[in-house]
């Protein structure tokens, strides 16, 4: 009795996959175990075709899947092809702002609602950096903070500054994956361009962004974490409008 009750649970199945899906698997894994390596490109769709023993068209159905999945992308032309993408933290960044951009641009969520994400992962980020951060990371924020200081608020370059300050926060808490979504998503809210941006408010910012680095040079999560929370607490509260792309 307990041999066949035992042989009625033994899982020996799995799920069977259409040719479509097998084509796919098997791409996917030869770049995730990087045998096929970033840059590399596959080979033509009828060879490939032929190997898989699909049609081309069962091929093409796997081939626009993976470059949906961010694994692969196309070139079109005599010497183009299908190529291997970068798979790495940065690769990541990239998904997630094409994704959010996406899901903006076709209103199904609010700009509100990314902002108040990348705020949230903001304290940890700050925390992590205050912990981590090397000489290099932080010479390379106090560069900004002067750079930011020098500019006028009419500066076409302080969009970009402040979104190189928040990133180089990130990157300096040593977690690629946090540093991936902070950037992503203060790319695609990039508060700057909502100010109110007065000189006063250029000011203050500048004076806010100082203590922020400080409190990371003092290896103070504590009041790094402060300095950023009074940072976006203040940012929120001089937004010009609210945005909703």
């Amino acid at each position: 009795m307990a041999d066949r009750e035992s042989a009625r649970s033994r899982v020996i199945g799995q799920k069977v996959l259409r040719p479509r899906e097998q084509v796919e698997e098997r791409i996917r894994s030869t770049i995730l175990s990087g045998e096929l390596k970033s840059g590399d490109i596959l080979p033509p769709e009828v060879e490939l075709a032929r190997q898989f023993d699909v049609s081309r068209t069962t091929l093409r159905e796997a081939l626009r899947s993976l470059t949906t999945q961010g694994l692969i992308y196309k070139i079109p032309g005599s010497r183009g092809g299908n190529f291997v993408q970068s798979v790495d933290h940065r690769s990541l960044g990239s998904v997630v702002i094409d994704s959010v951009h996406n899901l903006l641009k076709l209103g199904s969520i609010e700009f509100a609602e990314v902002a108040e994400v990348r705020q949230h992962l903001e304290v940890p980020a700050v925390r992590l950096a205050a912990a981590n951060r090397s000489a290099e990371d932080l010479e390379l924020l106090r560069d900004i903070v002067r750079r930011q200081k020098r500019a006028s608020v009419d500066d076409p370059e302080v969009p970009k500054l402040d979104e190189q300050f928040h990133s180089l926060i990130a990157q300096a808490s040593g977690n690629r994956v946090l540093h991936s979504f902070v950037a992503a998503l203060h790319h695609e809210t990039e508060p700057v361009h909502y100010l109110d941006l007065s000189p006063e408010v250029g000011r203050a910012t500048v004076r806010q962004h100082k203590a922020i680095v400080d409190a990371i040079a003092d290896r103070d999560p504590d009041a790094a974490e402060a300095a950023i929370i009074e940072h976006l607490t203040y940012l929120r509260k001089h937004i010009a409008v609210h945005v909703s792309r």
